[in-house]
């Protein structure tokens, strides 16, 4: 039984996923409970359009709670992962109703994360509390050269895991005795896709967009030779959708394997699969090889690299990058995530006048 005793700062952390919803309950900085319900794939297929799940994925998030005996009037904010927005600096939002009805239209694309705005500014309006996202994956703080590309109607896009990856590097920071805005890092985010961002003082300065460019990932193609794409778009094999489904969903090591499941691949490798062998080592050499590239944003200035995400809990393809990269800076692995700490973290800052929160405008 959870004890409803009113505290100062009770945080709902929202964090909707493909195939999963993940929330959690903070009272300050410590966790109380956290929860990761998987969906089945017949009752997601179920809803046609992504925001038709929200009462569906609110409910499961309701039910839990009363199963925990958590009150909904023993919360002070909801907090959430930002969708699919506009370009934005990093930091803690409010979510506005602004904000929803631009992740509604969606506009820049459709993710699992538009939902979370979505579902926290409800409930907390419901609640009469407010509601914040921070750092979504539109974090933009990248230089002018950065967006550069080599051909005028193609920028170059910020879009990243831009939550775990300042939230790994103020864990970090704070580990090293330092603030995050007095540093030069890099953070290599490895998991479904793979972004690698460096941080100067505070600021995610450049960084490949994990589904257009950059390594190769369990199921993303990554960066891709442009003159044999074009040949392979305009041979008529394939269509627009079917490619697009290619590049961010059967490319990579599923393209390669047959599987997007890393276990899978090593168990191939291990059994005598030569192929298998390769790829894998394909994937630590695109992710060193982006480091290296990173460093030069840098200008080698690189107090320390940080290896973070879900393959980052495989230590033959950390220390495969490892071997390559620690001559530029020491290499600090956090596997996993940390997004619904972050969150939680982020909006605590603001409730307890840390940082102001910023507004979201068109």
């Amino acid at each position: 039984m959870i004890d409803n005793c009113l505290l100062k700062e009770r945080i709902l952390v929202i964090n909707p996923g493909a195939t999963s919803t993940k929330f959690a309950v903070y009272d300050g900085e410590t966790l109380i409970i956290k929860r990761t319900v998987e969906h089945l794939s017949a009752e997601i297929n179920a809803f046609v359009k992504l925001l038709d799940q929200y009462e569906y994925r609110l409910r499961i998030i309701l039910k839990q709670l009363a199963a925990e005996e958590i009150e909904l009037s023993t919360l002070t904010a909801i907090a959430a992962r930002g969708g699919i927005l506009k370009p934005l600096k990093g930091g803690t939002y409010e979510i506005t109703q602004e904000m929803v009805d631009d992740l509604r239209e969606a506009k820049r694309g459709e993710h699992a994360s538009n939902l979370g705005a979505v579902m926290a500014f409800g409930l907390a309006s419901l609640l009469k509390i407010p509601s914040y996202i921070v750092d979504p994956v539109s974090v933009d703080e990248m230089e002018p050269v950065a967006r550069i590309s080599g051909l005028p109607d193609l920028p170059r896009i910020s879009l990243s895991h831009a939550l775990n990856t300042k939230a790994v590097a103020r864990k970090v920071a704070k580990q090293l005795g330092k603030k995050y805005e007095e540093m030069n890092l890099i953070v290599a985010h490895l998991g479904t896709g793979i972004s690698v961002t460096p941080h100067r003082l505070g600021r995610m300065i450049d960084v490949n967009n994990p589904k257009e460019e950059g390594p190769l990932s369990p199921d993303r193609c990554g960066g891709l030779p442009v003159g044999q794409f074009l040949k392979l778009a305009a041979s008529g094999i394939y269509t627009f959708d079917e490619l697009k489904e290619i590049l961010n969903y059967k490319g990579g090591m599923y393209a390669y394997l047959g599987t997007a499941d890393i276990r899978e691949d090593f168990s191939m490798a291990s059994s005598g699969n030569q192929q298998a062998n390769l790829i894998l080592e394909a994937l630590s050499y695109q992710v060193a090889k982006e480091i290296g590239g990173m460093a030069t944003v840098l200008s080698g200035q690189v107090e320390c690299i940080i290896l973070t995400g879900g393959i980052a809990h495989s230590e033959p393809i950390v220390n495969a990058i490892i071997s390559r990269v620690q001559f530029i800076a020491p290499v600090i692995v956090i596997p996993g995530e940390e997004e619904l700490e972050a969150l939680a973290f982020g909006t605590l800052r603001v409730l307890q006048g840390e940082e102001q929160a910023q507004m979201y405008s068109m």
